[in-house]
């Protein structure tokens, strides 16, 4: 039914004023038609009260029979009772004596006049009851129901002779009513339409950048990552604008990321498949002489060794990012296993005579993580540093503790690594060695597998170099002193 959001808000705000101002009417219509009642009784009764005090002084002071004071005095109280009605506006005024005949009336909206007479049962009541205040007629009187206050006149011995009827229109209150629910109508509809107007603009503010962030993640879908949402304001629309944009960012790089990945898996295989399938088409077709197919016959062996570590690479970071590697977490000894690694690199340290330093705070440093996997990283970054070490050069591996944290250190001096191209050693396929010339057997995935296994013991792993004269690997790893756990062997 509601297929828009402004359909939405519209409906929904609509629904609100109308049920707003209802009740508002509602309760307005009772106040008033109260007020408006206890004001117009207030008046009638005063103005009752003061017709009744003068009429009653003037008939005690004059004495005799009550109809024939009014006959002969008719000069002096009319005009008084005239000048009453006229000052109050909707009041009428009705004198009648102790029958209900009418004697004297003012500004009366009454449909008989001198000569007409209130019913027989609202004398009696006004004979028996006294001063009161009712609604009605006065028995046809009146062609409309009136509020009226009524007291009666009475000579010096208390018996009753008249009564005086101050009478004011019900339909007054009523009209005032009408009146005010209809200005109540003509606000809530001039509300209902600044409200429309409101609404339009402000569901048109959140609506226009929804409607661009659909598009975008349309032209997401077909693979457009070069899309970005227009950000307007400081709300929560445009906070939503930038989580958009930034997403399409990281989208768009994991984008490039997956076509270099592929690129350099694709370059990586075939330049292998290339060259093992050419040396083995020359053998068989004869093209490399027999005497020669033992060389190049270890060619091919170094280039199958080279792809299958590129496939076993490729699987481990796969079974890592998909949680199926599971780090059986253990206490070992790190400078252990740091020795062990350093004695079988005895003969590469040798060939480049390098100068070789270990350092370890203490004879056991115990941690706590995967042993298999923290060899596989630290035998890795020894390697690299072996590789690229310049010939007589430092090689040093220190291993320090701080707190509740083991720092483990491997640095070399050699071409290090350039400054501009530090934030990528840990991405996939990176080689600092572009030609090959001193890593020829590398695939480019020993640095970011690093990085995955440290990531997902909750450490951290860096490099620092100065390019041309040194470089440093370090990653921590959770210190377990050894009184705390038993180490096992």
């Amino acid at each position: 039914m509601f297929k828009s959001v402004f359909t939405k808000y519209v409906t929904a705000f609509m629904i609100m004023i109308g049920i707003s101002f209802s009740l508002l009417a509602i309760i307005l219509s009772q106040m008033v038609s109260g007020y408006a009642q206890d004001s117009k009784s207030r008046v009638i009764e005063r103005t009752s009260e003061t017709l009744t005090d003068f009429i009653t002084s003037q008939y005690r002071e004059a004495g005799g029979d009550f109809n024939q004071f009014i006959y002969f005095d008719r000069d002096s109280v009319e005009p008084f009772i005239s000048a009453l009605a006229n000052f109050n506006e909707d009041i009428s005024v009705i004198l009648t004596d102790a029958n209900g005949a009418v004697l004297l009336t003012a500004d009366s909206g009454a449909s008989g006049f001198v000569g007409s007479n209130v019913s027989a049962d609202v004398m009696s009541e006004v004979s028996f009851g006294g001063e009161t205040t009712f609604s009605g007629d006065l028995g046809g009187v009146f062609s409309s129901k009136q509020m009226i206050h009524v007291s009666p006149i009475t000579d010096g011995d208390g018996t009753f002779t008249g009564a005086v009827f101050v009478c004011t229109p019900s339909k007054a209150t009523d009209q005032l009513i009408v009146s005010m629910i209809k200005t109540i109508i003509m606000a809530s509809l001039w509300v209902m339409l600044a409200a429309l107007i409101s609404v339009y603009m402000i569901s048109d503010k959140i609506i226009t950048p929804l409607k661009e962030m659909s598009r975008a993640a349309k032209s997401f879908a077909s693979g457009k990552f070069d899309v970005r949402v227009p950000v307007r304001g400081r709300d929560e629309v445009a906070e939503l604008a930038t989580g958009f944009n930034s997403m399409a960012a990281s989208l768009a790089n994991l984008e490039d990321m997956r076509r270099t990945f592929l690129a350099n898996v694709s370059h990586d295989l075939r330049t292998p498949m290339t060259t093992i399938s050419g040396f083995i088409d020359g053998i068989l077709d004869g093209a490399i002489p027999p005497e020669k197919h033992e060389y190049y016959l270890g060619i091919i062996r170094t280039e199958i060794r080279r792809l299958s570590r590129l496939v076993i690479s490729l699987l481990d970071i796969t079974r890592i990012q998909a949680g199926e590697r599971k780090f059986n977490k253990t206490a070992f000894d790190i400078c252990e296993m740091a020795r062990l690694i350093l004695i079988s690199f005895e003969q590469k340290l040798e060939e480049k005579k390098l100068d070789v330093e270990f350092e370890c705070a203490k004879d056991k440093m115990i941690v706590y993580a995967d042993r298999d996997a923290i060899y596989q990283i630290l035998y890795n970054i020894c390697d690299n540093a072996v590789k690229f070490s310049r010939e007589g050069g430092k090689y040093k591996i220190s291993i320090l503790a701080k707190e509740r944290k083991v720092y483990v250190s491997v640095f070399n001096e050699g071409i290090g690594i350039p400054e501009n191209e530090l934030p990528f050693v840990f991405e996939r396929f990176y080689k600092s060695d572009k030609s090959r010339g001193l890593d020829k057997t590398g695939v480019g995935l020993g640095l970011y597998i690093a990085k995955t296994i440290i990531d997902a013991h909750d450490e951290e792993i860096w490099v620092k170099s100065v390019y041309g004269q040194n470089c440093e690997f370090v990653f921590t790893l959770p210190y377990t002193p050894e009184a705390e756990i038993t180490v096992k062997e």
